[in-house]
């Protein structure tokens, strides 16, 4: 069994749905990266297989936003998938490392934002929650607690 697959199937159980998101983020970037070394050894066929599966990647990412709830930010990443996946069409088409190298860019840097968000989010609920005072009619001390 392939280990990155393994490592994978074992990271989403019990994942957060931000750290999904990113895995996905991961899963689209390295098919990328293999469609472009296949492109660089002329094979045609594992360039494909792994261009159609980062297609397939950004369509669950595409298909999975909210955009009810999500407002503005779910307007903007729909149609940045529809640019990048319009990228990968284009850049199987002219068969350009260039191009796909550029789709692989754009989606590095959404990917960091996803990560620097999961940071974030883990990082604030690691913070103690504020301290509010006591209510009027709760004790405010220790020795007000023993009266």
């Amino acid at each position: 069994m392939d280990a990155r697959l393994s490592y994978r199937q074992a990271a989403t159980r019990g994942a957060r749905p931000l750290q999904l998101v990113i895995l996905l983020y991961q899963q689209g970037i390295d098919d990328l990266r293999r469609a472009l070394a296949a492109m660089q050894r002329n094979d045609i066929e594992a360039r494909t297989r792994e261009i159609n599966h980062a297609l397939q990647v950004i369509g669950q990412l595409q298909g999975t936003l909210d955009r009810e709830e999500g407002g503005e930010v779910a307007a903007a990443l729909d149609r940045f998938y529809d640019q990048v996946r319009a990228g990968l069409v284009e850049a199987q088409f002219q068969q350009s490392a260039a191009a796909l190298e550029e789709q692989i860019s754009y989606l590095m840097i959404v990917h960091e934002a996803w990560c620097e968000a999961d940071r974030s989010t883990a990082a604030a609920a690691h913070q103690p929650a504020a301290s509010q005072p006591p209510a009027e009619d709760e004790p405010r001390s220790f020795a007000e607690w023993n009266a």
